[in-house]
This record gives structure tokens, sequence and C-alpha cells, in this order.
């Protein structure tokens, strides 16, 4: 190439060709490599096999100490078993033991409608009395002004691990006619645990209902008067209900305790700076935050004080005449002392329906989490 004045410049060198850019992929690029292989549109096979690992005990659990024993106690009972052979070589003989608890007059249906008689007025008392008293300690306990926090936590606690055979026999010394409690209390020295009248019956004889109306005496329900339905529970009862009370209200009281401490302070803070009271605070704003640990509190308690036991065996076996008698014990009474097994199994699927239709109606009237 020449320029303008005669002088000659070299040409140009040759252009470099450039390489063209890979073309971009949409699909994602694989993985490193390690324990997992992920697939797109599937989970981690791996995690969930190890997921299913760590709950196999749980489940191993459940399957043969609830759902097998349930299934093979469904299964007696509709046999005529009386636990002293194999079941396998009963006979099989329908819901004949249903109809006897239930429709057929007798011992049997009346005892059955007696313990539940007594068990449901148990039920009535020591849920609301644990789960208010568990709850106001819990508040208490819940104060950042309170000093010695952790004495007065084991202090409540330590009645909920001691055995509750030995809690009973102590409550007995307690509860007998020169007992510390008729020390106490005024009036007349009474024993508490061989005490047959009904609560309920005491307070209308003290306003002066003595006599019962003729029609509620002679006629009733599976087998027992409405007057004795109306009974309330016997004083023997009400003792072991105090009882059940005091022992029970340290676990519920760390429940409690739990949920009020995953309350953050700035919400209650928020409702003070809105101008609410401590009050206020409390009901409105404490209260519905711990709607749903109400509700598992109230939801364990229902099914422990339906399944009551330790507490009748040690103090009066079922007595005074049977107003302390209860669905869990009559199925241990009719299995290993009438040695009619498959009667207690029907006993006790009849209380796991009782139990299951209590649940039901308290997830119909507390709500929980947008529940009801």
């Amino acid at each position: 190439m020449t320029t303008g004045s005669g002088g000659r410049v070299d040409d140009p060198a040759p252009a470099v060709p450039v390489a063209e850019a890979p073309p971009i992929v949409s699909e994602a690029a694989p993985a490193a490599a390690g324990p997992f292989k992920v697939r797109r549109g599937t989970p981690l096979k791996g995690a969930s096999g190890l997921g299913w690992l760590f709950s196999a005990p749980a489940f191993t659990g459940l399957l043969v100490f609830v759902a097998i024993p349930i299934v093979l106690t469904a299964w007696v009972s509709l046999r005529d078993w009386s636990g002293l052979v194999s079941p396998f070589a009963t006979e099989y003989v329908g819901f004949e033991n249903y109809n006897e608890l239930l429709f057929e007059d007798g011992v049997r249906r009346t005892d059955l409608a007696i313990s539940i008689r007594n068990n449901f007025y148990y039920v009535l008392f020591v849920v609301p009395m644990q789960t208010a008293i568990a709850f106001v300690l819990a508040v208490i306990l819940n104060n950042k002004f309170l000093k010695g926090k952790g004495f007065f936590r084991t202090s409540y606690y330590f009645p909920s691990i001691t055995s509750s055979i030995a809690v009973t026999l102590i409550f007995l010394f307690l509860f007998q006619t020169s007992g510390a409690i008729n020390a106490i209390l005024p009036g007349e020295s009474i024993n508490w645990f061989d005490n047959a009248n009904g609560l309920f019956h005491n307070a209308l004889g003290v306003i002066g209902i003595e006599d019962p109306p003729v029609w509620m005496i002679e006629n009733g329900f599976m087998g027992v008067t409405y007057w004795q339905w109306i009974a309330g529970p016997s004083v023997a009862m009400f003792a072991i209900i105090l009882l059940v009370t005091w022992t029970s209200i340290g676990t519920f009281m760390l429940i409690f305790l739990a949920g009020l401490q995953s309350i953050p302070e700035s919400v209650e803070e928020a409702a003070k700076v809105d101008g609410a009271s401590t009050f206020q605070t409390f009901w409105h704003v404490t209260i519905p935050l711990m709607k749903p640990t109400i509700f598992f509190v109230v939801t364990i308690g229902l099914i422990a004080t339906w399944q009551v036991f330790d507490q009748i065996y040690a103090t009066n076996f079922g007595g005074p005449q049977k107003t302390t008698l209860t669905p869990a014990f009559l199925t241990y009474f009719q299995s290993f002392t009438n040695s009619e097994a498959a009667l207690g199994a029907a006993i006790a699927m009849l209380l796991l329906l009782v139990i299951m239709f209590s649940t039901f109606l308290q997830r119909r009237f507390i709500k929980s989490t947008g529940e009801r």
C-alpha cells in the first residue's frame, strides 16, 4: 500500500479469528459429586432414606406397642377368652361381650355405667383444676423479676417424677381419720378414702334437700338411677382428685412455661406502648398466643384422666361401694380377677371410643391455630 508522499507502508497483519462463545445451555449444570444425587423434579432420595431410617424406631414403637395391641384387643373382645388359655383356641362369639355390657340387665352393665359415671366426674374436676393451676404457676414463674426460679420449678415439678404409688400411700396417711387434713379442717373428722357420699348430694343436703324425687329413684339409665348419676364424685374420689391434681400440675406447668417463653417480648411491649394495661395484655395477647399450648395440655389431660388406674388400685380397689371404680380398673378386674379377659378387652375398646369422643368434642370447642 502506497502513501501520498511516495512512502510505503507495510500491509497490516491479518486478523486473528476469534473463537465463538459456546451456546448457553438452559439445563442446570450437574451438581458436584457427593453422597446424594439430585434430579430435576424428584426429591433427595438419600435424604428421604435417612429420614425414614431415623423415624423407624418411633414408628416401630407405635406399631408394636400401640397399633398391634389395639387390633389384638379388638379381636379378643369378639371371642370367649378367659385369659388362661391361648386366644386362638377359643370360640368366636361376635358382639356378645358388647351386648352384655351395654344392653343386657345385670351387674356387668351396671358396673360399667358406674365406672363411666365416676370417671366422668373425675375428668370434670381434674382437667380444669390441673390446667388452671399449672397455667397460673407458669405465669408467676415466668416473671423475670422473680428470684429463686430454679428452686420453685424443681419444687413444683418434683411430685410429677415421684412414684405414684408412694405419693398415694402418703395421701392415705394424710386423709385418714386421725390424719393431718382432719387436724387442720374444722368440723367432724372423717376417713376421706372410706366415704362414699357424693359431693353434690352433700351440697343438696346442706340446703335442705335430703329426699330425692321419686321419679329419679324409680328411673335410671344402664342400671343406675338418675339420682345416682347426679351424685357427683364421692368424698373418696374427691381425695383422689386432689392427689392427682397435686402430682400432675408440675409437668403441665413446665409445658406452659415453655409456651410463655416462646412469646417474643416485643409483642407484649408493643401492646403496652399502645396503652394496654397488664391485664389487657395478658387477656388479649398472652392467652391467644398460648391457645395451641392450652389445646395440647387439655388433650393430654383428657387422655390421661380417662385412663386413671394406679391411684384406684393403691387406695380402695374401686371402693367404697364402687364409688372409685373406673373403666381402666374394671378392665383389670374383669381380666385378672374374674378371668374374663374377653370382657375386659371389650371394656378397653369402649374406653378407647370414649377417649376418642372426648378428644373430638375438645377439638370442637377449643381453638388451636385456626382449628376448632
